[in-house]
């Protein structure tokens, strides 16, 4: 497939200086929805091949650099777009970025949120799983639903939500829920179903983030706004689609 110019701002371990106009266009197409319908036609291409395989869940995290104080945005779109904290936040390792996302069974982003440092993977689950949207070559639905999702241990809720979406849950249970179910005896219910094997494919979605971890701005926060930092991720997802 190619790959139109535009996607060619750096490749790993280097580092690109946009000039002001691409640096406009690249928050103007973030908020109008272009990144994403781009990485929706490279989706919808490789599953055209048959070459993607829907299961792995996890994230990462960022140290925003020094250039990146937060500061209001002021045009409406993009205003209305960034979140009132920036998705910054202070942690146990200090103020930092968290990038929630979903990879194939190939090590490749399908879908992706950002959130402050402090947040956990748990709140932003849904998040992720709801842009999960694999475009058809063709008429028909986009596929939405993984056939699997595989994650660390997670709460109940996560689950019920998986549950009630049709997708198998290959989730470990916490110790503290087996504790619980077991203290309860019978009215604590059955053990909920774990594929051992299948859960070790769960490095997929760790070996993707060691990929986007290797575009220097990625890897460390040097952009104001969440919205920039978010649409350099996309690129990045579909220059990892396109090579891999």
């Amino acid at each position: 497939m190619e790959v139109p110019h535009q996607l060619a701002l750096a490749g790993p371990a280097r580092r690109t200086r946009l000039v002001p106009g691409r640096h406009k266009r690249l928050i103007r197409w973030a908020a109008d929805g272009t990144w994403e319908a781009i990485l929706g036609a490279v989706l919808a291409a490789a599953d055209a091949d048959d070459d993607i395989e829907l299961d792995s869940v996890g994230g990462l995290h960022c140290r925003p650099g020094p250039p990146a104080h937060s500061r209001s945005p002021q045009k409406g779109a993009i205003r209305s777009s960034e979140p009132s904290d920036h998705a910054l936040g202070r942690s146990r390792g200090g103020l930092s970025t968290k990038v929630h996302l979903a990879a194939d069974g190939r090590a490749r982003p399908l879908a992706l949120t950002v959130t402050a440092g402090k947040a956990g993977d748990a709140p932003a689950f849904e998040t992720v799983m709801s842009r999960i949207r694999v475009p058809r070559s063709s008429p028909g639905r986009p596929r939405t639903r993984p056939f699997a999702a595989l994650a660390d241990r997670s709460s109940r809720a996560i689950r019920i939500h998986l549950r009630r979406r049709g997708i198998r849950a290959v989730i470990p249970q916490p110790s503290d829920q087996i504790g619980h179910r077991q203290r309860r005896g019978r009215r604590g219910g059955r053990p909920p179903g774990f594929d051992r094997d299948a859960h070790k494919q769960r490095n997929t979605v760790e070996r993707c983030t060691n990929r986007l971890k290797q575009w220097r701005g990625l890897a460390t926060r040097t952009d104001e706004l969440a919205l920039a930092y978010q649409t350099a991720l996309h690129p990045a997802g579909i220059l990892i689609r396109t090579r891999h």
